[in-house]
């Protein structure tokens, strides 16, 4: 009989097994996806300091006294494990075991060189973990990552466990329990496994961040302090992360350039700064995943649970994109159709982060794409791309990589994960049953948008007050201007138009936001409102009114009308 497990959903994006064939597909699920790897013990050696653990805890004392929140521990793009979950479905029979047997089962006692000998399908894949053996060979083919989970074989999980901290949990556990046919010795169990936090050395953030998970760090800006200021302060805009922040040298820093046509060259930091025309844009920034939260309220979704702040404002500095591949002789007829682009934070098998744009966006002259080394005036921060990102106008976030590394004039898009199996959207009718990520395109520019961001939800009014004042942001993606925000205070039944900030915007694309404001005389005789805002662009793109047409399983792409709720006393 097959035994039921059912587990809670976390902030970060797990979602409920229901049957044990299922546990056993998912107890290697990561968080920030699947092509990454396990890495035997020996292979990693990451250094541990006092000052590193000091730090980690004053952040979160700091956190702590800032805002009083949950905090998760692990990025939502792990939930897309769900997709080869599913792919490979199958199920296994499993005799019945009673308590008592289990009770009384011994097992046999392994050195780790005789775990060490199992590193084949032909010999089976052995793993460890703490002072027990697992032999998963029945589990390679059903892992979603692929065999990306042999590098691990013959050694211990726990480095890759500290990396996708996600594992962490009770039913992960119960499901490796499975697998387990043996104990280490004494002796090989008290062996030091060096598998130190490889997120210990990311940089100290503001404790007024809202954090959504740790491990990776991922926050965004207080929903009520976000739209205090055209420009977001480098320290409050939102952090979107999917690995470890790498320490980069930037004597030390390259940027490698090649692929169709191309010569392959290299560039240093300083090569950037001196040999190029230096280019300035102000531009928004907006996660996939932004207000995901709202989705999640009608069906839940697998990922983080963004609010409405997972987007900012700033001024990048930087050199065009356009300016460079043409310095690197990309022929005027080219027959590439993409510009692919590597990261240097990578997991614990080497793989980087990656995406990719149409080359059309890359090379055109008003696409303005930059190779920024500045935020609002700054170098950038560690969390935001130092020394060097990428900053596409007008695009979802995702396609910004930050800490550039290399990039790639090619025929095809990029074979990351984050470009071929996330950040895509679907039919509200497609589950994780019948998902196929290679049927949709990957998002590019997005949608127009907009949000309140004061009054906040769920908010007591005073009805002393003689009028209210309901603040936001609107933006639309592909540098079109927002011309107009619309603003109900009774649910939808009457409107305003609110006043859009008359900031200086770019030359020729309208790639920042606008923040609006609306003060209307407050409601006489009214226990609650709903307000609602809508935003229109000036292609007279409009926000949808309601979620439900346009919900996904992954909880991307939300532009629905932004409502909050609030009470009058």
């Amino acid at each position: 009989m097959m035994s039921f497990l059912k587990c809670t959903r976390s902030a970060l994006g797990i979602w409920q097994i229901q049957s044990s064939w299922i546990k056993k597909r998912v107890w290697l699920e990561t968080t920030a996806v699947l092509p990454h790897a396990c890495s035997v013990c020996s292979s990693v050696r990451w250094k541990s300091t006092a000052a590193n653990q000091e730090k980690e805890a004053n952040y979160q004392f700091c956190n702590a006294r800032w805002r009083q929140m949950v905090l998760g521990v692990i990025t939502g793009t792990g939930a897309i494990l769900a997709y080869g979950l599913y792919r490979k479905q199958e199920a296994e029979p499993k005799p019945e075991t009673s308590v008592d047997s289990e009770a009384q089962q011994s097992y046999p006692v392994y050195t780790r060189q005789d775990v060490a000998k199992h590193k084949t399908m032909e010999s089976g894949i052995w793993v460890t973990y703490k002072s027990d053996v697992y032999d998963i060979t029945n589990f390679v083919e059903l892992h979603p990552g692929g065999d990306k989970i042999l590098l691990a074989a013959g050694g211990a999980l726990e480095p890759f466990w500290s990396m996708y901290a996600v594992h962490k949990q009770e039913h992960v556990y119960q499901i490796l329990e499975e697998y387990k046919v043996g104990e280490l010795s004494p002796e090989a169990a008290q062996e030091a496994c060096d598998v130190t936090d490889p997120y210990g050395k990311d940089p100290l953030r503001h404790p007024v961040l809202k954090v959504n998970s740790l491990k990776p760090f991922n926050a965004e800006t207080p929903a009520e302090i976000l739209t205090e200021n055209y420009l977001t302060p480098n320290d409050l805009f939102f952090i979107r992360n999917h690995l470890p922040v790498p320490e980069v040298d930037p004597k030390k820093f390259s940027l490698e350039i090649k692929g169709e046509g191309l010569k392959s060259i290299q560039l240093s930091l300083r090569d950037l700064q001196t040999k190029f025309p230096k280019h300035t844009i102000t531009a928004t920034l907006q996660c996939a995943g932004n207000r995901r939260s709202d989705m999640n309220a009608v069906r839940e979704v697998k990922g983080l649970n963004w609010g409405s702040a997972a987007i900012g404002n700033a001024k990048w500095t930087g050199v065009k994109l356009s300016d460079v591949l043409e310095y690197a002789r990309l022929p005027a007829n080219t027959d590439a159709k993409h510009v692919q682009f590597e990261g240097l934070d990578k997991d614990i098998s080497g793989t980087p982060y990656g995406a990719s744009i149409p080359i059309r966006k890359a090379l055109a002259k008003d696409g303005d794409v930059l190779l920024a080394f500045e935020m609002n005036d700054e170098i950038l921060s560690r969390d935001h791309g130092f020394p060097l990102r990428l900053v596409v106008p007008g695009v979802v976030g995702a396609r910004n990589v930050k800490w550039l590394s290399k990039i790639i004039v090619s025929k095809e898009e990029s074979k990351s994960h984050w470009q071929v199996n996330d950040y895509k959207g679907f039919s509200p009718s497609v589950d994780w049953n019948t998902v196929d990520f290679t049927t949709a395109p990957a998002i590019q520019e997005l949608s127009i948008q907009s949000a309140i961001t004061s009054p906040s939800k769920d908010e007591r009014l005073s009805s002393d007050l003689d009028e209210i004042t309901v603040k936001g942001y609107a933006w639309s993606g592909g540098g079109r201007e927002v011309i107009r925000v619309d603003v109900s205070m009774d649910g939808g039944q009457t409107w305003h138009v609110a006043d859009l900030s008359e900031m200086k915007q770019n030359e020729g694309q309208a790639w920042a936001w606008k923040l609006w404001e609306l003060t209307v005389p407050m409601p006489k005789d009214e226990k609650s409102l709903e307000i609602i805002s809508k935003a229109v662009d000036n292609q007279y793109n409009v926000q949808p009114d309601t979620v439900a047409p346009i919900w996904n399983l992954r909880g991307v792409l939300n532009n629905s009308w932004s409502r909050v709720n609030v009470t009058i006393k």
